[in-house]
């Protein structure tokens, strides 16, 4: 079964907390703290494998969790990392946050690695806060929270060459002639319902990668017939053969044939019509089909190379071959480019992406949130006064006590931090 899209919720491991605890052992004078840290939790990783070809190992593996690492233990141990969650995916692989459509990893290399989401780091023990002036410090820090993402999971094939064109053209019959591939193949059309990949190999010339399309029909672009399950797949290729059928029982005008599948890569991205193109007229052995040709070329000018084959009789296959190899040898790899306007980038931040956010929510009441507010209270045990202490320094230090002023504070006003409320003291 050939799968190309997924849906996935990954979820990393949250960091192990930091331990408080002492030594008192009889024979261990001065013991002091020896809370150990907590150990790391899991990430959730894919790995690039050239070996794959779909990605069915994840449509049966909706969730994606990596355990937490372990919390921190006495005699300054430090808890045990959770090992991370690998993922094997085909090369071609594209994995975007569902919520956002931001583009998380691309991997087009075999053993590529991409962190989907990254386990918490391990929270410090009381051992890591001892200190000259405080040498039994009852404080320790929690474990970073885990993540968690909705993600989508999408394959666009990796081939150097693509061959394009309506159903029933010969495609299948092609690709099973030049290289290994063993697709299905039948006299009526849409035989081919998913891509199929196949290496051609011949003596002098590098060996490259054949993709054999599923067939298009006016109005792809927009979903039709295979719609975008067959055009994705050619986003990445270098070269296309386009195969135009020319025996007369196709009941078709080959240059109308032609010029639709143009246009429907136009429609679906314009990048598409940039890269080469080599014109194949199939089914050269058919009674009429050099008549036909004539008529077909008359259309174009007389520097247009077209290769008449016959997969009957292999005629000129040998010719497509060596042409496709050399435009493979001066063709780059495409992308997709991203639109700069006045070559400047103008970035936007929300309200929560700031690091200290305050509402005034009465005349005598602020309530403080933000990203660098809610990271500290994911790490701060808040059960005593010593590590209050230090999440109130810690947001001083980032500027909360100007930010109050400039908002309106006044000394005894209330100031809300999440579950905290405290009084606000100039």
């Amino acid at each position: 079964m050939f799968i190309d899209e997924v849906n996935v919720l990954v979820r990393s491991g949250k960091g192990g907390d930091g331990l408080i605890s002492f030594r008192r052992e009889k024979h261990v004078p001065l013991g002091g703290p020896s809370g150990g840290d907590g150990g790391k939790g899991g990430s959730v990783v894919f790995v690039a494998d050239e070996g794959k070809s779909t990605l069915m190992d994840l449509k049966f593996q909706k969730h994606l969790f990596a355990k937490a690492g372990e919390t921190g233990k006495t005699k300054n141990m430090k808890g045990a990392d959770a090992p991370d969650i690998e993922i094997k995916v085909p090369l071609g692989t594209i994995c975007y946050n569902k919520d956002t459509n931001e583009v998380l990893a691309d991997l087009t290399k075999h053993g590529q690695r991409a962190v989907i989401a990254r386990g918490g780091k391990g929270g410090r023990g009381n051992r890591s806060f001892a200190t000259p002036r405080n040498k039994a410090p009852r404080i320790q820090e929690n474990g970073e929270p885990a993540i968690e993402l909705n993600i989508h999971v999408e394959l666009k094939l990796l081939a150097d060459v693509g061959i394009i064109g309506f159903p029933s053209v010969g495609k299948s019959t092609l690709i099973t002639i030049l290289s290994n591939s063993k697709p299905k193949i039948a006299d009526y059309p849409f035989t081919t319902i998913v891509p199929n990949l196949g290496v051609v190999e011949r003596p002098g010339i590098n060996s490259f990668v054949l993709a054999d399309m599923p067939g298009l029909i006016e109005g792809a672009s927009k979903g039709l017939g295979l719609g975008h399950q067959f055009l994705k797949h050619i986003e990445r290729t270098r070269v296309l053969i386009h195969m135009v059928d020319m025996s007369p029982e196709s009941l078709r005008d080959p240059y109308e044939d032609y010029e639709i599948i143009n246009n429907e890569l136009k429609d679906y991205d314009y990048g598409l019509l940039e890269r080469p193109q080599i014109i194949v007229a199939s089914k050269m052995d058919m009674e009429g089909a050099l008549e036909r040709l004539e008529t077909f070329k008359s259309h174009f000018d007389g520097d247009t190379k077209i290769i008449p084959i016959s997969a009957l009789t292999n005629d000129n296959l040998q010719e497509l071959i060596y042409e496709c190899a050399k435009l493979l040898e001066v063709t780059p790899f495409f992308y997709k480019k991203d639109e700069v306007i006045d070559d400047y980038v103008e970035y936007n931040f929300a309200d929560e992406d700031k690091d200290i956010l305050i509402t005034k929510v009465k005349s005598d009441t602020y309530d403080v949130k933000g990203k660098l507010v809610q990271r500290l209270i994911n790490r701060s045990n808040l059960m005593t006064e010593e590590s209050i202490a230090i999440f109130l320094t810690k947001l001083r230090k980032a500027g909360l006590d100007e930010q109050l002023r400039e908002a309106g504070a006044k000394n005894g006003d209330t100031v809300i931090i999440y579950d905290l409320e405290l009084d606000f003291i100039e």
